[in-house]
């Protein structure tokens, strides 16, 4: 139920990828238009951005009162210039999720029907082709151009069959376009990818502490109650709660970072994404649009709200402490390919005179991550000046929530290799982790799609088997490839 004030992440997600169909708030959508109605009467006595005048350094420009009925309809044309790939259907359909709902906080001035017609097109399959580059983080303009012009039939519907165009009011093409949905929709599909990921984390973390009979006094109650920041608190205690009671005896008095630091690093990326998601939470429910529509105080309001650098700080931290955590999963395999940390022969190899065995996945592992290093470059560094000077900072949220999405597979890769030979190395010291309920199913889950074989062989079945186990996407895949892998020669 879409409403405008409680829609969640995690819905946004079920709307987005799972197509789980929509339905409008009937207060809400009230209050939708009563504000459009609040917006005509209020340009009928005074200047109002985007209605009465044009838009940027146009601001100042008034439309004719014989171009009104046109003005819109160009106003949308003329903003449709993204260029670049198109987004993928579950990108497309955050973004009209999170458009929809903005529109029914009941600010934007938007007429109720163009809200029906977005769940239509969710509830049917449909989705824009909409292209990737065009936003620097003070709204989605060439986005949301192209969607409109879809609403309105002049671009094609994707999905099963085409929906009846709508009449979009020369009123309603700014406030449609005052905002920034895809951003959002883009930054919440990422959010939830990373915050599953750093779960399955800890427990491929926990598994090669296991192999490498690790020390569990950095995750002791009593070290984080003495330097009490949330997120380390919140690792050491999942981390305890993987172990169990622990039956094995360090070998170590302390271990390399990528253990005894774990819960430091891994808790700021916890951290991070928590506060990211935070920020979404009010970004899909809030009313960003200028003007404002304040159906409460009668009039309008000239503001930047739309401006979202918050959104884009937030999403830059996010994608900064995770590769601060993906480097100790890098940081864990190397301890697995060393004789000295699992007793076994170098890389986890078998028998035979100069086996290879897992050393080329610390090569797979380091290209990832100098991927996803390169990516985490913090997207506010940017500036720009635009508008004949009217606009003169951008907080290019966009940029960061398309590289906040596009590190997720390389994050994805590197744990793949850390669970690979975290598994592995088990397996040939003949250990099966039993201190948890939750770890054993973890171990059991990965040593039954997992190949067995230890000989130098190709390990690319092993690295897509492990994307998709941690993913828990393709699951099927994942089997078929281990069933591959049982074939007899």
């Amino acid at each position: 139920m879409l409403d405008g004030k409680s829609l969640t992440c995690a819905e946004v997600i079920a709307v987005a990828v799972r197509g789980e169909p929509v339905s409008i708030d009937p207060t809400a959508r009230e209050w939708v238009r009563r504000a459009a109605d609040l917006a005509q009467e209020v340009t009928g006595r005074r200047p109002v951005y985007g209605r009465t005048t044009g838009v940027g350094a146009n601001r100042m420009v008034s439309v004719e009162a014989q171009e009104v009925a046109a003005f819109g309809r160009r106003l949308l044309r003329s903003h449709a210039g993204g260029t670049g790939p198109l987004i993928p259907e579950t990108e497309a359909r955050a973004m009209m999720v999170v458009r929809a709902n903005q529109i029914l906080a009941g600010h934007s001035g938007v007429s109720e029907h163009v809200v029906d017609s977005l769940a239509l097109a969710l509830n049917a399959g449909c989705y824009p082709q909409v292209h990737s580059i065009g936003a620097i983080g003070t709204g989605d303009l060439t986005a949301l151009a192209e969607l409109a012009l879809t609403l309105l039939g002049e671009q094609p519907w994707m999905g099963p069959h085409p929906l009846p165009p709508i009449d979009f009011a020369t009123s309603d093409a700014l406030a449609f376009l005052s905002s920034n949905a895809l951003t959002i929709g883009q930054s919440v599909l990422a959010q939830g990818q990373l915050s599953a990921l750093l779960d399955q984390t800890c427990t491929t973390a926990t598994l090669s502490l296991l192999a490498v009979d690790g020390s569990p006094e950095p995750f002791a109650e009593v070290v984080h109650q003495s330097r009490p920041h949330h997120g380390s608190q919140l690792v050491a205690r999942r981390i305890r709660d993987l172990l169990g009671e622990v039956t094995h005896t360090p070998a170590r008095v302390q271990d390399p970072f990528g253990l005894r630091c774990f819960p430091q690093v891994h808790g700021e990326a916890v951290d991070g994404l928590s506060a990211l998601e935070q920020v979404l939470s009010i970004e899909i429910n809030a009313g960003a649009e200028n003007p404002l529509v304040s159906v409460l105080d009668g009039d309008v309001f000239h503001h930047g709200g739309f401006h979202s650098i918050t959104l884009s700080l937030a999403l830059d931290k996010a994608r900064l402490s995770a590769l601060q955590t993906a480097q100790l999963c890098v940081s864990r395999l190397a301890m697995l390919c060393e004789p000295n940390y699992t007793g076994l022969r170098p890389f986890a190899a078998d028998e035979a005179s100069g086996s290879s065995g897992l050393m080329v996945i610390e090569y797979t592992a380091a290209a990832s991550l100098a991927s996803f290093r390169s990516m985490a470059m913090p997207a506010v560094l940017g500036h720009a000046t635009l508008s004949r000077g009217v606009e003169e900072h951008a907080s290019f949220s966009a940029q960061s929530a398309r590289m906040t999405g596009e590190v997720v597979p390389h994050f994805v890769i590197v744990l793949a290799c850390e669970l690979i030979a975290a598994v592995r190395v088990l397996r040939m010291r003949q250990m099966s982790p039993n201190n948890s309920v939750e770890l054993r199913a973890a171990f059991d889950n990965a040593v039954r799609i997992l190949p067995t074989e230890t000989e130098d062989r190709p390990l690319t079945v092993d690295l897509m088997t492990a994307s998709a186990l941690l993913t828990g996407e393709h699951v099927e895949m994942a089997e078929q490839l281990r069933r591959v892998t049982d074939k007899p020669a």
